[in-house]
């Protein structure tokens, strides 16, 4: 089963370069915590050193429609492709973590450029104002000449609220 996911997700990611390493890890089992089905996390690192991510699963069985593991592998691989596009140093799916450190983070000025925003971190965002009073600084940075790949990059900047673990022991 896992050959299969790696193959057909290669065969997505082989047209656009062809140094990709896909490494598999399978357990079964009480192995695996009794897992009902399959899964395929894909990450790309950038040549600036960030690192862009997709995952999908399978339904667990009589959850929904089966999914084969060519067409899990070949969806994988077309989010992982979304991602690169869509740009920025964060992926869609952990923006609103980002912004939530930034937000939690000391009583200074944090910038992050993310990709075009997803509905759950705007909506994140009117939750970010809403319990901590914040307002994120929005520009739109469009792309550079020789980058005119991808959608434009919104830099998000805030100042933090100093957040402090109060329970924390002192020596």
């Amino acid at each position: 089963m896992a050959n299969r996911i790696v193959d057909s997700a290669r065969s997505v990611i082989n047209k656009f370069i062809p140094d990709i390493y896909i490494y598999t890890d399978h357990l079964k089992g009480a192995n695996s915590g009794k897992s009902p089905g399959f899964g395929l996390v894909l990450v790309a690192e950038t040549q600036k050193g960030f690192f862009l991510s997709a995952e999908l699963s399978s339904t667990p069985q009589g959850q929904g429609p089966a999914l084969l593991p060519e067409d899990l592998g070949k969806n994988c691989a077309k989010l992982l492709l979304e991602e690169i596009h869509r740009g920025g140093c964060i992926d869609s799916t952990n923006q609103s973590l980002a912004l939530l450190f930034m937000t939690l983070g000391q009583q200074d000025v944090s910038k992050a450029l993310l990709g075009p925003l997803s509905p759950y971190t705007v909506e994140f965002l009117r939750h970010i104002r809403d319990f901590f009073q914040i307002m994120f600084k929005m520009e739109i940075k469009p792309p550079l000449e020789d980058e005119r790949k991808g959608g434009d990059k919104v830099l998000m900047t805030c100042v933090g609220v100093g957040f402090t673990n109060i329970s924390k022991v002192i020596k």
